[in-house]
């Protein structure tokens, strides 16, 4: 068994994306956070980590998995 190629330039390219995206979100949140009630302030951050700490996890265990085979 390969490693999937099209798999790896979708998480090659994807690599090089997610700080563009991270850095997009961050201003995002950064211009309309005093706007928004504190509970709303407090699930956009917490969403925002999650989705970055989860995106960073995917990409390295695809990366990983896919050159080792598994």
């Amino acid at each position: 068994v390969l490693a999937s190629l099209p798999l790896q330039m979708m998480l090659y390219f994807n690599v090089y994306y997610f700080p563009v995206w991270c850095l997009a979100e961050g201003m995002m949140l950064q211009l309309k956070y005093h706007l928004l009630p504190q509970h709303y302030q407090f699930l956009l951050v917490t969403a925002f980590l999650i989705l970055s700490l989860a995106e960073c996890s995917r990409l390295y265990l695809g990366y990983v998995g896919n050159l080792q085979e598994k």
